[in-house]
Parts: C-alpha cells; structure tokens; sequence
C-alpha cells in the first residue's frame, strides 16, 4: 500500500492509519451484529457496550478520579464556551486567562452569561505568544471559577502544566492538547474538548467534570447541555454521536497499544510528541529563513506556527509542500505565516520529511 500524505491539518486533524483500517474492517458489520455502528441503535446492548468501554479506557488513561463523570456530548468547545458558563458560573463572577484566539472566544461567549473579569491576559495588536507569569495573574476570590485554555490551536502557546497556585475551581478548554500527555485531572474542576485533534471526528464533545460541579446549571440551560442531566442518563439523554464515540473508542484502544522504549500508553504519546516538537523547532530556530513568534517556555507541541522572514516565498513554499505530499501546512487566516499541527497521529517520520523539506526549500531560496 503506498504511503499516504502527511496531513498537517489543525482539525479536523489526521488520525491513526490503524484506526481508519479497523474502522473499514467493520464499516458493514460491527462484531457480527449484522449492522454499522452508524446504523444501531443508540439503546441497544451493541452500542452500550461500545459507550462502556470507551469511558472505561479514557478512564484508565487519563487516571480519572472516581468522583469526576465524563461525559459525551455535542456541539464542540465552541458551544462549551457557552455550556460552560450556562452550568457553573450561577449567572455570577466567572474569571478568564486569555493567552490566544480560543480563550478570547470563550471569554467573549461567558459574558453573555455572567460576570466576566479578565484574571490575565497576552492580547496586544501583534498577537499571542506567550503566557503572562502566574504571579501577575489577579483572580477574583469570589468567582465561581477561573477558566484558561490549555492550548492555543491558532497561536501555538501551550501550558506546560495546570495553574493550580489559587483555590478557584479550575475550568481548561483541552480541545487540541487532550490525549497529547499525563493530564492532572483532579486539578480542575471541569475539563472540555472537542474531539477533532486527537480523540476521533468532529461531532463529539468529551466533559470531565467533578460531581461537586453539578446541579449549579442556569434556568436558561437546555436540559441537552445541563450536566446533571447528561451525568444522569449516561450521556444520552438525547441521541449520542454514536459513530463518533466508537472511533473515539478506537483511538482510545490505540493508545493503550502504544510503546515508546519502556514506556507505554499515554506516557508513550507524550514522549513522542515531545521529540516531533523539538525536531521542528530546531530547525525553525537554527534557520535564517524561518521564525518561531511563541517565547520557547510555552511553546506548543501540538500546533507549530512558524513564518517564512520573506513573506513573498509563502506560495512557492507551500507549493513545493503540497507536491511533497505535506498537506495543510497555510497558518490560520488570521495569524497568516505556515502552521503544521503535529497531533498523536502524525508520526516523527512525517516531522522528518517536513523539516528535511524545510532545509531543501531554505537552500535553494
């Protein structure tokens, strides 16, 4: 089978070839039942047993306390934006760190909600690129949580760990970094993500909530978004993305598989992620022709934004790209420059024919 293209894209992002084969394998008929996963239904004994045991594996992997529901939604960290507040803020103070495009939404979207006060923030005319030190941060004492997002897909700063130094409940938007590395889960309150970076398609929404947190949700709320009611039914109190559950279950299952040396699973990921990260950033930085605009503490491992210094050699580079089989590489509308998202599924050799490119482009411009 030859290989196929090395997919850059921030997401809906590339996922693992294994994956996508065992999906095929039971594209038709999902262990004899005679149906898709697409086609059962979402009460039956079938799909049960696929919702069980994804929650089972996530929950093996991220350590979840017992105390926490994880939950399987819809709607994306986009409508989280406006979930999140509908069902814990209490209409009150809600606190926000701003460090990038997606935590500047999501402070945006709480207002319409409650009492927004901005604890930190990087936003200046020239974009983001890096994470104001924790102790100038200025949360309110009274605020019904403080919300950060953990990485920054578009800007490509990343919190290299949980800002556990106040006593707020902790709420972090992981859309892009969950499943990328060890999380500390008992460290927040609620933890959300989409699920098209590194967990399975679009479609799904996965929330990581402690039992305290429940029952707080606005008179506004829909029942469809209000946690407890979620918690209550088993995340099907409406009819589930069933299909993007079993892919997500899939990848979760591909993970546990992973080794890295003496290392397995999500610890596995992580080490890989962090040699693909570095393999790039050390070419950006050794380079004349391109540049890193995130401070290296918070440089992100999962989303590279980097920029050619003579903007003028965006298509040419971007065209040989594209004729190398590196795809999706253009940066974010509205950061501009190259962008490559370097997600669990992309693997270092993808990295290493992306930088080798890189040197060739630079040699002969």
């Amino acid at each position: 089978m030859p290989q196929r293209p090395y997919n850059f894209s921030a997401g809906p992002a590339a996922m693992p070839d294994e994956v996508l084969h065992h999906a095929a394998a039971e594209m038709l008929d999902w262990h004899g039942s005679g149906m898709s996963v697409m086609e059962m239904s979402h009460r039956g004994p079938q799909f049960g047993h696929i919702l069980s045991h994804a929650e089972a594996d996530l929950r093996e992997l991220l350590a979840v306390p017992a105390d926490y529901h994880v939950l399987f939604m819809q709607g994306g960290a986009l409508a989280e934006n406006a979930i999140v507040p509908l069902n814990l803020s209490r209409g009150a103070k809600a606190d926000y760190v701003v460090t990038g495009s997606w935590s500047q939404k999501s402070q945006l979207e709480a207002r319409k909600f409650c009492d927004v006060h901005l604890a930190a923030s990087t936003h200046s005319a020239s974009g983001y690129g890096s994470i104001p030190p924790i102790e100038l941060w200025d949360p309110r004492r009274d605020a019904q949580y403080l919300h950060y997002c953990a990485n920054e897909t578009i800007d490509g700063v990343e919190f290299q760990h949980a800002p556990t130094r106040f006593s707020l409940p902790l709420v972090a938007d992981m859309s892009s970094t969950l499943l990328s590395r060890p999380v500390e889960v008992a460290a927040h309150a609620c933890i959300y993500a989409g699920a098209q970076k590194n967990i399975g398609p679009a479609g799904l929404t996965l929330v990581i909530v402690h039992r305290d947190m429940l029952g707080r949700a606005l008179p506004s709320c829909p029942s469809a978004f209000d946690y407890a009611v979620v918690a209550k039914n088993s995340s099907m109190y409406n009819t589930p993305p069933t299909f993007a559950i079993y892919m997500a279950g899939l990848v979760f299952q591909w993970i546990r598989r992973q080794t890295e040396g003496a290392l397995q699973g999500l610890a596995a990921v992580a080490e890989r992620n962090r040699q693909k990260a570095d393999l790039l950033y050390a070419c950006i930085d050794a380079s004349e022709l391109y540049t890193s605009r995130v401070e290296h503490a918070c440089r992100s491992r999962m989303n590279v934004p980097f920029f050619l210094r003579d903007e003028r050699l965006n298509d040419a580079f971007l065209q040989g790209a594209q004729q190398r089989q590196l795809l999706q590489l253009k940066g974010h509308k509205s950061v501009g420059g190259m962008r490559a998202s370097i997600y669990n599924a992309m693997p270092l050799g993808g990295v290493q024919t992306l930088v080798d490119y890189m040197h060739e482009f630079e040699r002969s411009h």
